[in-house]
C-alpha cells in the first residue's frame, strides 16, 4: 500500500496499550492522529490527550466522518458488526489491522528483532530495546508494556534496528492470523511455548502451527535465537532458514547458562560465549530463574548487533524494569505492595518463585485475580493449584464477567482454593476486590510483600491498597 499520500489516521478502539502506542508513534512521526474507543480511562486517555490526539468516548458510524480520514487502523478487539468497522468497510479508503500499520509505518527498510513466546515478551523486548539504546544502536522498539526507563511503550530511533514484542493473539476481525505474522523477522526470539488464549487456539498444536509460520517467514540470512531447555521450542530450529542460535542450561545450547546462584535483590550465573568459548559471570536486579533465561536471549540478540558483554551487562544492571512486571509500587510501614501482569499458571509460579528467593525473608502474600480469557476457563483449574507453592499467603478473588464464558467451561475459583489448600497452603476466596482489599489491610504487617496479580485492573486494587497503606 503506497503511503506517501497519507496524512490523516483514525484509530478504531485507540485506547489499548498498543493501539494508544501506535497512534503515539504516528503523531511523533507526523501525522494527524484521532480515533474511539469504549470507555477510554486513564492512563490511555490522560495520555491521548497530552499529545493533543482527539478521540471519541463510544463508537458511532459519524465518528471517523468528523474526522475526515485518509486510512483507517482497526484494533483487533473490535468485532466486525462494530458501528465503526461496519462504516469503514463500505468506504474506499484503505484500512489496516495495527500491525499490518506497525510493518508499514515503522518496520519497513529496518532489520525486525521480533520477540516471541508465551512468557516473558514485554521483559525481554523492553530489555533487548535498552540493551541496544545503551550501546549507541538507537533503535525504534514497539512494546506491549511501559519502559519505566523511558515513560513510555516505544522508541523512535534512527537507528538500523526496530525491537517488536510480536504476540501470537490474532490480528483483527478480517484477519485472525497471529500478529507476529506482520513483523518481518530479521532476527526472531522464541523464549518459551505453552497453551494459552484458550478462546482463540483450540490446542497446543494450533499454537505450535503458528510459531512455526512465524519461524518460516526468517530469511536465510537472518537468525532464529530459541529457548534450547523448551521442549515446544527446541523442533522449531528446523523449520528457519537461517541461523539457529540455541540458550539455556541444556550442554547442547549455544550460550550455556551454568551456576545460578540468588541473592539478596540480584541474581547471578556463568554464561559460555559460544565464539569464543570463554565463560562469564553476570549479574541482574531482575527477580527469578526465567528471567535469567530472558536475559541470556537479550545478550545473544544484542551480540549479534555488534555488542560487547561488558556493556551489555553494565545495560542490564542499569535497567529500570517494566511496569506492571514485578513492578514495586512502594514501601509503606515495612510493607512492600508490587502490580504483576502474570495470569497463566507457569508465569503465576515462576513469579512467585522468582520474589522467594529474592526477598527471602519477606511474607509473600499473592493476590490473584484471574481475568484474561484462558485463565477465566477452567483449562487451568489443575494447574492454578499448584503454582502458588513459593507463596506463603494466597487470596483468589472471584474472577470477573464470567457470563460471557460458557457455563461448562468456567473456572471454579472457590474450588480452585480448596485445590491449593490439599497443597498445605493458606488460601482465601474472595467475591470481590473491596473484600479483599479489607483483608489485606487487617492482615498485613511489617515485612510483608503483597504482590497483586492481575492481567487486568484488578479493580484499582493495587493503587488502593498502596494508598490505604500509605495513609496508615
Amino acid at each position: 500500500m503506497e503511503t506517501s499520500g497519507i496524512k490523516k489516521i483514525y484509530l478504531v478502539g485507540i485506547g489499548g496499550i498498543a493501539m494508544g502506542t501506535l497512534a503515539t508513534m504516528l503523531k511523533e512521526s507526523g501525522f494527524e492522529v484521532a480515533g474511539s474507543d469504549q470507555n477510554i480511562y486513564p492512563p490511555m486517555s490522560t495520555h491521548l490527550q497530552s499529545l493533543s490526539i482527539p478521540f471519541f468516548q463510544g463508537f458511532s458510524a459519524e465518528n471517523p466522518g468528523k474526522f475526515g480520514p485518509d486510512l483507517f487502523v482497526m484494533g483487533n478487539v473490535i468485532r466486525r458488526e462494530n458501528p465503526e468497522a461496519r462504516f469503514v468497510m463500505t468506504q474506499e479508503k484503505p484500512c489496516l489491522s495495527m500491525p499490518q500499520a506497525i510493518s508499514r509505518f515503522f518496520i519497513e527498510g529496518r532489520e525486525s528483532i521480533v520477540v516471541t513466546g508465551t512468557h516473558g515478551k514485554s521483559t525481554t523486548s523492553s530489555l533487548l530495546a535498552w540493551v541496544l539504546e545503551q550501546g549507541g544502536k538507537d533503535p525504534r522498539a514497539f512494546i506491549g508494556a511501559f519502559v519505566k526507563d523511558w515513560g513510555r511503550s516505544y522508541r523512535l530511533g534512527s537507528g538500523e534496528y526496530i525491537v517488536v514484542e510480536g504476540d501470537e493473539y490474532d490480528t483483527a476481525f478480517f484477519d485472525k492470523g497471529p500478529k507476529f505474522l506482520h513483523y518481518q523477522p530479521h532476527i526472531g526470539i522464541v523464549g518459551s511455548i505453552e497453551f494459552d488464549h484458550a478462546d482463540i487456539f483450540s490446542d497446543l498444536e494450533a499454537i505450535l502451527r503458528a510459531f512455526r509460520n512465524f519461524v518460516g517467514l526468517i530469511p536465510q540470512n537472518g537468525f532464529l535465537i530459541l529457548n534450547g531447555d523448551d521442549p515446544n521450542c527446541v523442533p522449531l530450529a528446523s523449520e528457519c532458514k537461517g541461523r539457529v542460535i540455541t540458550y539455556g542450561a541444556s550442554r547442547q545450547a549455544d550460550w550455556r547458562i551454568s551456576n545460578v546462584e540468588f541473592h539478596a535483590q540480584e541474581v547471578s550465573f556463568r554464561l559460555l560465549n559460544p565464539v569464543t568459548q570463554s565463560e562469564h559471570t553476570f549479574r541482574s536486579k531482575l527477580p527469578g530463574r526465567h528471567n535469567v533465561w530472558n536475559i541470556v536471549a537479550v545478550i545473544a540478540a544484542a551480540t549479534l548487533a555488534g555488542m560487547s558483554l561488558e556493556a551489555i551487562q553494565k545495560a542490564v544492571l542499569d535497567f529500570g524494569g517494566v511496569k506492571r512486571r514485578q513492578d514495586i509500587i512502594g514501601e509503606f510501614g515495612g510493607v512492600i505492595v508490587m502490580d504483576d501482569f502474570a495470569h497463566h499458571p507457569t508465569a503465576v509460579h515462576e513469579t512467585l518463585l522468582g520474589l522467594k528467593l529474592f526477598y527471602p525473608l519477606r511474607r509473600l502474600i499473592a493476590a490473584f485475580e484471574p481475568r484474561s480469557n484462558s485463565s477465566r476457563r477452567n483449562v487451568f483449574q489443575q494447574l492454578y493449584s499448584s503454582a502458588f507453592s513459593a507463596a506463603d499467603l494466597i487470596c483468589i478473588k472471584q474472577p470477573p464477567a464470567m457470563d460471557s464464558i460458557p457455563s461448562e467451561e468456567r473456572m471454579d475459583a472457590a474450588r480452585l482454593v480448596e485445590d491449593i489448600r490439599k497443597h498445605g497452603k493458606n488460601a482465601l476466596f474472595f467475591e470481590t476486590s473491596d473484600a479483599l482489599l479489607t483483608f489485606l489491610l487487617e492482615t498485613s504487617r511489617s515485612g510483608d510483600l503483597i504482590v497483586c496479580m492481575s492481567n487486568g485492573s484488578f479493580d484499582g486494587l493495587t493503587k488502593s491498597l498502596a494508598e490505604a497503606l500509605q495513609s496508615r
